[in-house]
């Protein structure tokens, strides 16, 4: 099914001009982590800061929020630990049901997270990368793919997504990129440390040959 098609559906991909919309304002707005993903020159980057609070208290410092789902997929999430790990369990299915077809499955998983009864109530925000493409599900159908390759979430995400357009254009890879901007939303953002948990996923055309 064309994307252009899916845009009318319960899970929709919309245009980059929406991405700050539907990532920080229509969703439930999430607090204790900083997520980033940053896509450059065939490489990918996501993120993500190790400290979880509950109200004003920091309760653990190096929670991994940053995983690699297969060889080719990495995720991140931002939201309930529980619910974002029931989330993930979902998109695997999806990724087992459609595989190599990553867009479609983040649609399906959209689609069912805001009609199912039980997925509905599910607090978090995820971004989901592979080597081509990267995209920001929320609770309300939105697959968010950005116009520049830059994804920030959670408490911190607006500071890291800043610093990151900010170092794009810089010589400087996605890592590098990704790690200096997160670093400065740490020092922004009380909910985030620097405690970093780091996925990076390579085009294998950008990859030195032996």
């Amino acid at each position: 099914m064309a994307l252009n098609n899916m845009t009318n559906m319960p899970g929709r991909v919309l245009p980059a001009a929406a991405q700050s919309v539907a990532s920080f304002s229509s969703a439930p707005e999430m607090h204790g982590t900083t997520i980033l993903c940053v896509r450059k020159n065939g490489k990918v980057c996501l993120i993500g800061d190790g400290q979880v609070s509950l109200g004003h208290t920091v309760v653990k410092p190096n929670a991994k929020k940053v995983r690699r789902i297969n060889e080719n997929i990495v995720a991140g999430f931002a939201g309930s630990t529980a619910d974002a790990f029931t989330l993930m369990e979902r998109l695997e299915s999806k990724l087992e049901e459609y595989p190599g077809q990553l867009t479609r499955s983040c649609v399906e998983l959209a689609k069912a997270w805001r009609t199912d009864k039980y997925l509905r109530h599910l607090e978090a925000i995820l971004i989901v990368a592979d080597k081509n493409q990267s995209y920001t599900l929320t609770g309300n159908g939105d697959v968010v793919e950005p116009h520049d390759g830059i994804i920030g979430i959670g408490s911190g995400g607006t500071y890291a997504l800043a610093a990151a357009r900010a170092l794009i254009d810089q010589p400087l890879e996605a890592e590098e990129i990704a790690r200096k901007a997160m670093n400065i939303a740490a020092d922004i953002c009380v909910y985030t440390n620097h405690n970093f948990v780091v996925e990076v996923l390579e085009d294998a055309s950008t990859k030195p040959s032996n």
